[in-house]
């Protein structure tokens, strides 16, 4: 492990990431389980990439294949882009059906922040003080957890995240109220300072604002003020879409509304790096006319191969129902824990998990971190997340059940009496 480390830090930096104290070493992957070095099996409760599982039998073939058939550009005809767009835009509305391809989310979300400049030829743009969206140079101003070198560019307005334990002005209608009211006056804002307003970019579920609970109509008051004021709907489902969410395909289905832009990234093609922006005729067209962008590797036929299979498996082994059923039990199951720390339990569909504060009610983020580690020691590989990084972050893959389900909330009670 020593030297894997030393020659990892001397190839890809001092500051290069790895998970838990004691980092990883893994060899193989099969479903939902991770395989170390050291011969450990984990159970994998944090990996959205390989949606339909790890190394999942349909989708390394159809890549295999493909592979030793042909792999270009898309300069050149080929239909295995034409066929997968097709299926993937008959997962939307009909006013969504058309899509750039691309190989990550950054590259998704940087594609859909310059169409809402191109429709409204504006600069400004809007996105919650606790958010990540991607790292290119563009979309890294959205992203709060760690500021752009030189600060935030004046065009960027970020405005408080939802909360579940304490919602924005102590309630959660008043929350629905001030979060609309916090949008209006960045857009008024940036309309005062000459940037105007081009758009809101945000999750439907907020994940990596530590997936606060809202519900169905949460962003209603929020997206007529957006409406009114012409800016676009910049909806990003790199976590909760293909069906994460138990009940439909996308989040924005689930939370009520229509947005003029919807990116996707990670899960779309099992750990293949495909990403895609989905949008309507108008949208794109003026988008086109005013970027010339081309993406070398976007909807090349390996990366479409990929993404068909996995979206064939979602529905072949029935993985959005799967969801659900698992969800709710392990929802269930997680507010039976009794534990003097938990501050709430939340999740929807296969993204779940509890948030921990002490005696006084403030975020305990040091025992979180402790549970993650403990954990890992244990075979059960899950994260941290939320502004304080006091909630642990379960978002396995889609096969997921609830025997998974019982190991994981086993070892998880187990590991709390053990700290506590």
């Amino acid at each position: 492990m020593n030297e894997i480390l030393l020659r990892r830090n001397k190839l890809l930096g001092e500051n290069f990431p790895t998970f838990y104290e004691k980092p990883v070493h893994i060899v193989k992957g099969e479903g939902v389980w991770l395989y170390g070095a050291d011969g450990k099996k984990y159970l994998d409760c944090y990996n959205n990439v390989p949606h339909v599982g790890h190394c999942h039998p349909k989708v390394v073939e159809a890549i295999v294949k493909q592979a030793k058939t042909l792999n270009t550009h898309t300069r050149y005809l080929h239909e295995g882009i034409l066929d997968y767009g097709e299926s993937l835009c008959s997962k939307f509305s009909k006013e969504l059906d058309q899509l750039v391809m691309v190989c990550t989310g950054s590259e998704a979300n940087d594609i859909a922040l310059r169409m809402a400049q191109a429709v409204t030829g504006k600069s400004g743009f809007i996105a919650t003080d606790n958010t990540y969206h991607g790292n290119t140079g563009l979309v890294s101003q959205l992203s709060a957890r760690r500021p752009p070198i030189g600060g935030y560019k004046d065009n960027i307005r970020l405005v408080p995240s939802p909360e579940s334990i304490n919602p924005l002005g102590g309630t959660y209608e008043s929350q629905i109220d001030l979060f609309a009211k916090n949008i209006s006056i960045a857009i008024d804002e940036l309309e005062k300072d000459g940037f105007g307003f081009a758009g809101f970019m945000f999750c439907p579920i907020f994940a990596n604002e530590g997936f606060p609970t809202v519900k169905p109509g949460f962003l209603d008051k929020t997206i007529e003020v957006i409406r009114k004021a012409g800016g676009l709907l910049l909806c990003d489902e790199v976590q909760p879409g293909f069906g994460r969410i138990g009940t439909h395909w996308w989040g924005h289905e689930w939370l009520g509304f229509e947005p003029d832009v919807v990116t996707l990234g990670k899960p779309m093609a099992n750990g293949h790096p495909v990403g895609a922006v989905v949008t309507c005729k108008d949208v794109m067209d003026s988008f086109r006319s005013a970027f010339g962008y081309f993406n070398t590797f976007g909807g090349n036929p390996v990366s479409c191969a990929a993404a068909t299979a996995t979206l064939q498996v979602i529905e072949e082994e029935n993985l959005i129902e799967n969801a659900k059923i698992v969800g709710e039990y392990s929802l269930k199951r997680l507010n039976n824990i009794s534990n003097h720390l938990i501050g709430d339990v939340r999740g929807n569909g296969l993204f779940f998990g509890v948030e921990f504060v002490d005696s006084t009610g403030k975020p305990a983020t040091k025992f979180t971190a402790r549970v993650v580690e403990e954990m890992q020691q244990h075979g059960i590989l899950l994260n941290s997340i939320g502004r304080c990084r006091n909630t642990l972050k379960m978002r396995p893959p889609m096969p997921f059940s609830k025997e998974n389900s019982d190991l994981a909330i086993d070892t998880l009670e187990f590991v709390l009496e053990k700290l506590t």
